[in-house]
């Protein structure tokens, strides 16, 4: 159903105001005026709108659709749906609590809610047709539509032709500017800015076309639709994204760590596009159990939903809180503000990104850095930023309130651990800086892997005893523990509290692939799943065969050239990654948080090939970049799903978009390689130091060439109990959760543990304290008190917030720093003139004879 029910409906309203009856109902059925003004008012009270409304709340297509669903629904109908839907939802994290609580109360009769039988009935109704034939979540009916108009033109040449150029500059320039620190993004929602106006730019193109079996195929069909320009933003959402094997090239390459001949341009392509395409196959396979469900709700994805329509479908304009202004000029306003803002504390006055206001007092005090620093130390300060890029590290305005103080409540619990390591000096972490993910020698230097290796490249035990044992620093051993937790917490937690949705959907994978033919959706019952059957589906076998052709790629490169990795050390993490693919991908729909296996993946190829780094950097990357790149392709199908896209077309977009990517990745690391002075030098000028290529050289240094049970064993023998630990947290929770899922829903312990491992990084509170108060104010009480508002306005704020800030980045980048254009002042000089920003400060002096375990305690 398009706009065009709108159009009918409101030219019929507006012709029959002040008449005694209307006619509003598909079947002709004649409705008071007083009973709809009823209707109304009521539709007002259980939205929260309040009397700022004077315009027809019903004056959109979407509240027209629900007022007729309204008027053919009857009470046995509306109690039916209610009783479903207390039955399925009652331990939802994302069902609202308040809806819950009034349909439990609806269910014990009108006596129990409160209210006469009329304005029962009509509660009853409207509550039970806006979960069938809408959504159960406001966050989800805010940017998607009841009905669909299969006629409107999705998969067309313009489409292909503008995705694949923003794919390819947002791909190119996202990759090349990740080794920066801190890293310059083109965010999907900037690609999707730059998408619109191309779009409509196309359509002064000419109508040629051919008609091919009775269709017709122009390169200008019409109008640029809502629809278009979402099947380009799911090619750039999907591939505009760095690729992680890139940095493990960087890694392998770099004179700065191991400097391998070997790696050649065949090595790296078939690598990172095999690992691409696993990710890509394996997104495919879970769509039964990730796309599907309707508690598959992936809180990330909607804010680009809700920017695709605030650019693309006309609104009506109402007024909510007072507030009338459209959602597009909303989005535009508050991208000019942000983009212009940036330039201001992150130029001018570089003071009010970094507040580091307490180190001020006293620069150069260390345990006032260590405490309160923004660089070196906890940052602990209750106002740390006014820098939205900062705020928005933890993505406050997108994450559910509940997934947001779950992992708040981890980093405070990783920061108490930090401290208490620190203050201690546990494992002898005084003696370095307490965040850092960098490994270090007994005498506080970077750990040189050159030290312990023979002329062959070979691990030598006799240099690495004369050497040193390799030292982490607090926040890298708490980061590290949380990890290995939160991987065995999760899996244990999920195969509790979801065990029948994962036995239910392994039923119906099982039954595809018996039954090619049948069609998934009608397995699933809710409004989008309804619609989407209008569509030929994607036979799972699809997406089998693209899992099956990247593994074996995968497996081939690894045997052809010179790697020294056993194929069944990469099968072993082939496996790994399945099995925990399907309780990590679930915590994700429902939550927005996604997990990496990169650290578990360490710590298994340390074992499964000790000594080898080549090994443990391979194994790693198909533990992480397969995972990460397959959560990103899932999202983007969830983004199909509710936007109602073909999914063939979905799957052929996001094929060409995947391999535009591999190349465009792979000539951003071949540029940073020939045109960037002293590339990964801590000391570069303009800041491209490789920050996770360092990570990755230093784990594969202590637990690929030294090996993790020689590091554990004689340092570190505490961290393998977070392995147990983890279950250990997760059993009761999961115990509680099934016997009491109303009191203990919102707690969620993977998220804990996921906060905790916020400290093996090199950020702090910072981060995390000005993020708290956004999401606070918008995620609670906005969203609770002014529910309609929210609803609107929310995630076009959140978009046009990041999508300033993202385009003011580059921009600043590009044209001032990058050409060491610079603002000497007081604003800009205080954040750098203390031991904060030095970061070489530690809370115990070194001894000149170094610190640590000494030669004859270690082998």
């Amino acid at each position: 159903m398009s706009n065009d029910y709108y159009d009918e409906e409101k030219r019929a309203w507006d012709e029959k105001k002040g008449l005694a009856t209307i006619e509003v109902h598909e079947t002709g059925e004649i409705v008071d005026a007083a009973e709809r003004a009823r209707i109304i008012d009521r539709i007002k009270v259980m939205n929260k709108v309040g009397d700022a409304v004077d315009q027809d709340p019903l004056a959109d297509a979407a509240s027209h659709f629900i007022y007729d669903r309204l008027m053919e629904m009857t009470m046995e109908e509306a109690l039916d749906v209610l009783e479903r839907t207390a039955n399925d939802h009652y331990d939802d994290v994302n069902f609202p609590s308040d809806a819950l609580d009034r349909i439990e109360k609806m269910l014990q009769g009108r006596e129990a809610y409160g209210a006469d039988e009329d304005v029962f009935e009509l509660d009853c109704k409207l509550e039970a047709v806006v979960i069938k034939f809408h959504s159960p979540y406001p966050e989800v009916r805010a940017v998607t539509d009841p009905f669909d108009d299969p006629t409107i033109p999705v998969e067309t040449f313009r489409a292909y032709v503008l995705g694949a150029i923003w794919v390819a500059i947002g791909s190119f320039v996202n990759e090349f500017f990740y080794e920066r620190q801190p890293r310059l993004t083109l965010a999907a929602t900037v690609l999707q800015l730059f998408l619109f106006p191309c779009g409509k730019l196309a359509q002064l193109l000419p109508d040629w076309g051919v008609t091919f079996r009775g269709t017709r195929y122009t390169i200008n069909p019409g109008p640029w639709t809502h629809k278009e320009q979402m099947l380009s933003t799911i090619m750039v959402s999907a591939a505009s994204q760095m690729s992680n094997f890139m940095s493990f090239t960087v890694a392998m390459r770099s004179e700065k760590f191991f400097h391998l001949q070997w790696v050649d341009f065949g090595f790296v392509f078939l690598t990172n596009a095999a690992s691409l395409f696993f990710g890509y196959g394996m997104a495919g396979l879970a769509r039964k159990l990730a796309i599907y469900p309707v508690k598959a709700v992936f809180p990330t994805v909607l804010p680009t939903l809700a920017l695709n329509r605030a650019l693309l479908l006309k609104e009506t304009k109402t007024s909510i809180n007072g507030w009338t202004i459209s959602r597009q000029k909303l989005f535009f306003l508050t991208f000019v503000l942000s983009f212009l803002y940036f330039f201001i504390p992150n130029y001018l006055f570089k003071a009010l990104s970094t507040f580091n206001w307490m180190t001020w007092i006293a620069p150069q005090n260390v345990k006032v850095a260590l405490v309160t620093g923004s660089f070196l130390g906890m940052g602990i300060n209750p106002i740390p930023t006014f820098d939205w890029s900062v705020i928005n590290y933890s993505t406050p305005l997108v994450l559910p309130y509940f997934a947001f103080i779950n992992k708040f409540v981890g980093v405070i619990l990783g920061g108490c651990a930090l401290m208490g390591l620190y203050w201690t000096n546990t494992k002898y972490v005084a003696y370095l800086p307490p965040n850092a993910n960098t490994i270090y020698d007994n005498t506080g230097a970077t750990y040189n892997l050159s030290r312990i290796l023979d002329s062959s490249g070979h691990f030598d035990l006799d240099k690495y005893v004369e050497y040193s044992v390799p030292y982490m620093t607090a926040g890298h051993l708490v980061g590290t523990g949380a990890l290995w937790a939160l991987y065995t917490c999760a899996f244990t937690y999920i195969c509790i509290t979801d065990y029948k949705l994962i036995i239910r959907t392994g039923k119906l994978f099982w039954n595809a692939l018996r039954h090619p033919r049948s069609k998934a959706f009608d397995d699933f019952d809710d409004p989008h799943s309804r619609m989407m059957r209008a569509y030929p589906e994607v036979p799972d076998w699809w997406y089998l065969a693209v899992f099956i052709i990247a593994g074996a790629l995968g497996i081939i490169t690894i045997a052809v050239w010179p790697t020294t990795v056993p194929v069944w050390t990469v099968i072993c993490i082939f496996l790994f990654n399945v099995g925990m693919y399907i309780p990590t991908v679930i915590i994700y729909s429902m939550t927005g948080y996604a997990m990496g296996f990169g650290a578990f993946s360490v710590i298994l190829a340390g074992y499964m090939d000790p000594g080898n780094a080549m090994t443990n950097m391979m194994v790693r990357m198909w533990g992480y970049n397969v995972d990460e790149q397959s959560e990103t392709f899932i999202a983007d199908q969830k983004i199909a799903h509710y936007a109602k896209l073909p999914q063939r077309a979905v799957f052929r977009a996001q094929l060409v978009a995947t391999l535009i990517q591999t190349f465009a990745t792979l000539g951003a690391v071949e540029a940073l390689f020939n045109t960037v002075k002293d590339f990964c030098s801590t000391t570069q000028p303009d800041k491209f130091i490789c920050q996770f290529p360092r990570s990755v050289y230093s784990d594969a240094i202590m637990f690929g060439v030294i090996n993790p049970e020689r590091v554990l064993s004689t340092l570190y023998p505490a961290l393998k109990h977070c392995f147990y630990i983890g279950p250990l947290t997760a059993i009761p929770f999961a115990i509680m959760k099934l016997k009491w899922p109303r009191k203990v829903k919102n707690i969620f312990p993977p998220l804990v543990w996921g906060g905790s491992t916020f400290w093996g990084s090199t950020y702090n509170y910072t981060y995390y304290i000005g993020g708290l108060y956004a999401a606070t104010a918008f995620m609670f009480y906005v969203r609770r008190y002014y529910t309609a508002w929210w609803t609107k306005y929310n995630y076009i704020l959140s978009s046009g917030l990041t999508a300033g800030v993202a385009f003011s980045g580059v921009v600043v980048f590009l044209a001032l720093q990058y050409t060491q254009t610079s603002v000497s002042w007081w604003g800009n000089d205080v954040v750098s003139a203390g031991v904060d920003y030095a970061r070489a400060s530690s809370l115990k002096e070194i001894p000149a004879e170094g610190f640590g375990l000494q030669v004859g305690q270690f082998h």
